[in-house]
């Protein structure tokens, strides 16, 4: 779950929780807010500790060296005369 995905379940529970009135028989609405309002939560804090893992598992080391070589090369011996 992203932390997007997290914060909207948020929103969503606790409109759910504090702004509806409604009723369902059998379902309580105030109840499912909650769910989805923890739900949320403990997704948002999951999403937030994969980041800080993922940021520390960075290889830190310098890179390796690389040998170069260069060789001369006469451009005006190779050329054909015109």
């Amino acid at each position: 779950m992203t932390i997007g995905g997290s914060i909207a379940l948020i929103i969503i529970g606790a409109i759910l929780a504090y702004a509806v009135n409604y009723e369902f028989s059998g379902i309580d609405i105030r109840l499912v807010g909650v769910i989805l309002m923890v739900g949320g939560l403990i997704g948002l804090v999951i999403g937030i500790v994969r980041i800080v893992s993922a940021r520390r598992a960075v290889d830190r080391r310098p890179p390796p060296r690389v040998r170069e070589e260069y060789y001369e090369d006469d451009y005006e011996t190779r050329r054909r005369p015109y």
